[in-house]
C-alpha cells in the first residue's frame, strides 16, 4: 500500500479504490506548481515521448499528462485530437498517482473505478490502460505517461518496466525545462535587481548633488558646511550631462568639534557607477560617525563594496582626512589614502611663491578590489595662511598643448607658481582657469576640494564657505553634451 493514498473497503475480486491523503495531497500540488507545467504550450520533447509511447505499445493513444487538484490535464496527446483536460474524478490518471508501480487495467469495463471514466464509457470506448507515475526525486506523483486502446489486451513486467522508463524520461525532461526557468528567472531577478539600483540611484541625486557629483544642470551647486576657522571651497566638472559620474567628496561634523572630509572616484561612470557612487558616501559618512579614524572608515568602506551585491565589481580611489581644531589656531589633520592621487599641503614662502607638499602615505591600495587592502595615513598640522588641495584624475588626466597630460609634477608646479592668496576659494577658481585654458575639452569628471585656514578670523565661532562651482563639458559648438 502506497503512502500516498488509503484503501476504501475491497470488494472480492476487484481493485480496492485509492483516496489520496489530504496532507500527501497538498505537498503533492506543490511540487505540480513547482515545475509550473500546468497549461503551457505544446513542447517537442514530451510529444515525441507520447509517439513512442504510442510506437511502442503498439496502441493508438498514448498521453503525458499532469494531475492537477480537479483536473487531468494533457501535456502530450498522441492520438487524441482535441483534448485538452479531463475531471479528475472518477480517473485513471488520477487513480495512477496514488500507487507506487504502473496501473494496468486489461479491460475497463470490469474495472469500477474505470468504467466511469469519460474516455472509458464515451465515444473512445477504451478498453485498455495503462500508466507509469511521474515520479520526483522527493517522491510526489506529478501526473502520468499513459498508453490507452479501444480493445482489451494485456502486457508483460518488461512492458511496464518501459513504460516507468518513459515517465523517467518525461521527469528528465520537465528538470531540465526546471533548470532553464530558474536560470531566466534569476537572470530576470538581476535585471530588477539592477533597475531598482539605478532607480534608486535616480532617486539619490538630490542627496548626490549635496557634493555635486551628479550633476545634469549647469550652476547647481551644492552646498558645504561652515566649519568654523576653515574657508571651503569645491568644483564639479562633469563629462557628459547624458551620464552619471562617479567622482565624489563631502565634509561633514563628527563628534565634539571635530570634523571629517572625503574626496574619491569610482571607476567608470553611468548608472552603475553612480549605484557605488551613492553606497560610498552613505558608508564613509556612517562609518566616519562610528569610528572617525581614516584608515578604519577607508576599510569599512572596503569590505562594503567587496560583500555588498550592488557594487559588483566596481572599485574606488579615496582619500578620507580627520579635522581636529588646535586652541592655538589651524587644524590637526589626519589623512588616509586608498589608492588615490596625492593632495598637496599648500602655504605662502617667503620668496612670494608658494610652498607645495604632496600628501600621499605609502601603501594605500584601491578601495573594494582587495580583501585584505592595506591603508595608510599621515598627520600635519594645517596652520593659518595653509590650504589642502584635494582632486581626483580628470584633472591631472587633463590634456596640455604639448599633446601630454597636465600629470602631478604639472599640478603641483601649477600651484608652485601661483601668486595669489592661499585661500580655498582662489585655489578652486585659479584650478578651473586652468582647465578652461587647455586646448582639449575635459575628457574625464573633476572633482575639486579644497581647505584653507585664513590669516585672521573675525570671529572664533565662524567660518567660511564658499558655494560649489559646477560645469558641464560643451563640444566645440559651445553645446553640453
Amino acid at each position: 500500500m502506497t503512502q500516498h493514498a488509503a484503501a476504501t473497503a475491497p470488494v472480492p475480486g476487484q481493485r480496492p479504490e485509492l483516496v489520496p491523503d489530504p496532507g500527501l495531497e497538498s505537498a503533492r500540488m506543490a511540487a505540480v506548481r513547482r515545475y509550473d507545467i500546468l497549461d503551457t504550450p505544446p513542447d517537442g520533447a514530451f510529444d515525441r515521448v507520447a509517439a513512442m509511447a504510442a510506437r511502442l505499445f503498439d496502441v493508438p493513444v498514448a498521453t503525458v499528462t499532469i494531475v492537477d487538484s480537479d483536473r487531468i490535464w494533457f501535456k502530450a496527446a498522441h492520438g487524441l485530437e482535441g483534448v485538452k483536460e479531463i475531471g479528475r474524478d472518477p480517473g485513471l490518471c488520477g487513480s495512477a498517482i496514488l500507487r507506487d508501480d504502473a496501473l494496468v487495467i486489461p479491460d475497463t469495463l470490469r474495472d469500477p473505478v474505470a468504467a466511469d471514466n469519460p474516455l472509458v464509457a464515451g465515444e473512445m470506448g477504451v478498453r485498455f490502460y495503462a500508466a507509469a507515475p511521474i515520479i520526483t526525486p522527493d517522491g510526489h506523483r506529478l501526473g502520468t505517461v499513459n498508453v490507452l486502446d479501444t480493445k482489451p489486451r494485456s502486457i508483460t513486467e518488461d512492458d511496464t518496466a518501459t513504460l516507468a522508463d518513459l515517465a523517467a524520461i518525461v521527469l528528465d525532461e520537465m528538470e531540465l525545462r526546471l533548470s532553464a526557468l530558474r536560470a531566466l528567472r534569476n537572470e530576470q531577478q538581476r535585471r530588477e535587481a539592477e533597475q531598482a539600483a539605478r532607480e534608486q540611484a535616480e532617486k539619490d541625486k538630490t542627496a548626490i548633488a549635496a557634493f555635486a557629483s551628479t550633476l545634469q544642470r549647469t550652476l547647481l551647486p551644492p552646498a558645504l558646511p561652515v566649519v568654523p576657522g576653515l574657508e571651503l571651497a569645491c568644483h564639479y566638472h562633469t563629462a557628459s550631462v547624458h551620464d552619471v559620474g562617479g567622482d565624489f567628496y563631502d565634509v561633514f561634523p563628527l563628534d565634539g568639534s571635530r570634523w571629517a572630509f572625503f574626496l574619491g572616484d569610482v571607476c567608470g561612470k553611468g548608472p552603475e557607477a553612480a549605484t557605488v557612487t551613492a553606497l560610498a558616501r552613505h558608508t564613509l559618512r556612517a562609518a566616519a560617525q562610528i569610528d572617525p579614524d581614516p584608515v578604519t572608515v577607508l576599510s569599512t568602506l572596503n569590505t562594503v563594496l567587496l560583500t555588498d551585491v550592488t557594487a559588483g565589481s566596481r572599485f574606488c580611489t579615496a582619500l578620507v582626512g580627520l579635522l581636529a581644531p588646535r586652541e592655538d589656531g589651524g587644524f590637526s589633520v589626519t589623512v588616509a589614502t586608498g589608492g588615490h592621487p596625492p593632495a598637496y599641503h599648500v602655504r605662502p614662502d617667503d620668496s612670494g611663491a608658494v610652498w607645495v607638499k604632496s600628501v600621499r602615505p605609502k601603501g594605500g591600495m584601491l578601495v573594494g578590489a582587495f580583501p585584505k587592502a592595506h591603508f595608510a595615513q599621515s598627520t600635519f598640522f594645517l596652520a593659518p595662511g595653509e590650504g589642502l588641495f584635494l582632486y581626483t584624475d580628470g584633472l591631472t588626466e587633463a590634456h596640455t598643448g604639448q599633446g601630454g597630460m597636465l600629470g602631478e609634477d604639472g599640478l603641483a608646479g601649477f600651484l608652485h607658481r601661483r601668486t595669489g592668496p592661499v585661500a580655498a576659494t582662489a585655489l578652486v577658481e585659479e584650478t578651473v582657469t586652468l582647465l578652461a585654458s587647455l586646448p582639449d575639452p575635459v575628457g574625464d569628471d573633476v572633482a575639486l576640494l579644497a581647505l584653507s585656514v585664513p590669516d585672521s578670523i573675525t570671529a572664533p565661532d565662524t567660518g567660511l564657505a564658499a558655494t560649489a562651482h559646477t560645469t558641464a563639458a560643451a563640444d566645440r559648438f559651445g553645446q553640453e553634451r
